[in-house]
């Protein structure tokens, strides 16, 4: 009967993990999630960036136009992927933080790298070596904290694109 024991308690375990993951999932609970459904009015809307010139990355846009480069390509392919608009806004990081806080943005894009001071004040995507004029930094984009959903659908793109 002892032997039983640790059989039935993985059992009682289990079905109680079961009965908790059905319960969270009749609550519409999603993970990752987005509090404030970034990724959610970003897709088939408008996904509001702000960037920072970095040569090699990104060059400012001139007479109207979007900006260039190996940034700009990628975000606008992750903005096709959730079809979506671009709505390009230039700044300095600190600037482009601030805007980021308050709502005004979605995404900042630049010359940041994993050794970024926004850790505290922007969701930070993981390192990418691999971006075309990198020169072999970590460049990371920044999201608003807390919204996980839309970072993680981020990183996924990226992913595929330049590699983790």
């Amino acid at each position: 009967m002892n032997a039983s024991m640790p059989l039935l308690r993985r059992v009682v375990a289990s079905a109680a993990g079961l009965l908790v993951a059905l319960g969270l999932a009749g609550c519409g609970l999603t993970i990752p999630e987005d509090p404030d459904d970034t990724l959610a009015s970003a897709s088939g809307g408008e996904l509001r960036v702000g960037f920072s010139p970095d040569p090699g990355l990104i060059v400012e846009a001139v007479d109207g136009r979007d900006p260039t480069g190996s940034l700009p390509d990628l975000v606008t392919g992750f903005a096709e992927g959730i079809d979506a608009d671009v709505e390009w806004t230039e700044g300095s990081e600190e600037s482009l933080v601030r805007m980021l806080e308050s709502g005004e943005l979605d995404l900042v894009t630049g010359g940041m790298t994993s050794d970024t001071p926004w850790i505290d004040k922007a969701g930070i995507t993981r390192g990418y070596a691999g971006i075309d004029g990198a020169d072999g930094r970590e460049i990371v984009m920044l999201v608003p904290l807390g919204e996980n959903a839309f970072l993680s659908a981020l990183e996924r793109y990226l992913d595929e694109e330049v590699g983790s």
